[in-house]
């Protein structure tokens, strides 16, 4: 993924542009998703909160995910680092169930990052954590076999980028001087290297929610042969979805819209496109502190309260939230993210009906908070409001009755074609958010 999500400035340009020849076309498809990709698509806007994994052999070194492009060290020297990752303390049972009690119901993990370094058995290359490194075993397997048991939905991230394969040629906006040699074969490293790999992910490790694929920004404007690429991967496994974190307006065979660090269509963090679907789920991904992948320097944790409200304000855009983590290099996960998840566990166990299963609610999004709703029922969230009276815009459902949740208390309420006002509660201390429920006939 992009270095610290805010290194990007220099390719704000070829970025912009990219975005600008996407959206002056037409985002209409002749693809027709399956029943069972539909289905998938609303099973996955109903599960709202997932783990994001980055974990490699970069995280050796405790320099994010990007170590290897930051310091510009040549793939000789890189050859070496899967010798000293030996990951003897990863738990596949911890690692899912810690995304279980955290109200999570899927992860997404890194198979492949822009290193090019497979965590997985791959047969494509032997580049892999199983041929190179001490440890000689596939985690994803284990991961995978663990999510299965456990009811959580696993979704790989594959990195279409490659700083290592030298048929990644002609090179991106990210090249450097690394010591390939400066000639390639696209279309083999495309058809050959990077569908074999996604072939034997999608063959070898049972069902997957789908892949989740970044690097497309390095080269915009090159022939990613993604109508081959996508209609591979919904022939393996048709309920796939395809997630592709290219920053730009959804293309035709893609199944949902990806936001990176940021809620749909804010582009706060100056690369996403302001372009927001309203035919494919949506999602927001960000970091638990400020790094994706394991950095010894980070210690810039958010808070489960701020956590909360990130995820309370991605269900209010019709978003999931895809909160990240980066596991220490023996396997371990830093006992500041466990904490911090099992708190928001605790929150969602009483706040969670207000999420699950919801969509966007009908009262816009605002510095006050937002709303979801489901069935007879609109969540208002409030996040930012000490006055005793709540002014928001007309909801045309009529409103029979109004509670707090989780205490079921009533709520006074006024509603008119102008409006409707609400009576608040007192807010409690320390409270992350106060839950309206606003029952309405249907």
């Amino acid at each position: 993924m992009p270095n610290g999500r805010g290194r990007f400035a220099q390719f704000a340009f070829i970025l912009t542009l990219a975005v600008f020849i996407s959206e002056l076309g037409s985002a209409q498809s002749s693809y027709q998703p399956s029943p069972e990709n539909l289905q998938a698509r609303r099973e996955f806007q109903d599960m709202k909160f997932g783990m994001f994994i980055h974990w490699g052999v970069y995280s050796v070194l405790g320099d994010g995910e990007w170590v290897f492009h930051n310091r510009k060290l040549k793939v000789d020297e890189y050859n070496r680092l899967p010798m000293f990752f030996d990951p003897e303390k990863f738990d596949a049972h911890a690692w899912v169930s810690l995304a279980k009690s955290a109200g999570m119901k899927y992860i997404t993990i890194t198979s492949r990052h822009h290193d090019g370094f497979a965590m997985f058995d791959s047969k494509i290359s032997d580049w892999n954590i199983v041929q190179r490194t001490p440890y000689k075993k596939d985690p994803l397997k284990m991961l995978a076999d663990e999510c299965h048991r456990q009811g959580i939905k696993l979704f790989f991230y594959y990195s279409q980028l490659d700083w290592h394969n030298p048929d990644y040629y002609p090179r991106g906006v990210t090249s450097w001087d690394n010591g390939r040699p400066d000639h390639g074969d696209w279309d083999a490293y495309l058809d050959h290297y990077m569908d074999g790999q996604l072939t034997e992910l999608l063959t070898n490790y049972g069902p997957v929610g789908g892949i989740w694929f970044d690097g497309m920004w390095d080269k915009p404007n090159a022939d990613w042969h993604l109508d081959k690429t996508y209609a591979l991967i919904h022939k393996l496994q048709p309920a796939a979805l395809i997630i592709p974190n290219h920053h730009q307006t959804p293309r035709p065979g893609e199944d949902v819209q990806t936001f990176e660090r940021d809620l749909p269509g804010q582009n706060t963090a100056g690369f996403n496109t302001n372009y927001v679907s309203s035919q494919l789920p949506l999602e927001s991904s960000d970091t638990l502190n400020e790094n994706w992948g394991f950095n010894i320097g980070d210690s810039k944790y958010k808070s489960a309260a701020e956590l909360e409200r990130r995820l309370v304000r991605a269900a209010g855009n019709n978003s999931n939230l895809l909160m990240n983590i980066g596991p220490y290099p023996n396997g371990e996960i830093d006992p500041q993210f466990v904490s911090r998840l099992h708190e928001i566990g605790e929150w969602m166990s009483k706040y969670g009906d207000s999420i699950y299963n919801t969509r966007g609610g009908p009262i816009p999004p605002g510095d006050w908070g937002v709303t979801t709703q489901k069935e007879n029922k609109i969540y208002v969230h409030v996040l930012n409001w000490s006055a005793p009276m709540l002014a928001l815009a007309p909801v045309t459902r009529k409103i029979t009755a109004a509670h707090t949740l989780p205490e079921n208390s009533p709520v006074e309420f006024t509603q008119n074609p102008d409006g409707l006002i609400l009576k608040l509660p007192p807010a409690k201390e320390n409270e992350t958010d106060r839950v309206i429920v606003l029952t309405t006939s249907m």
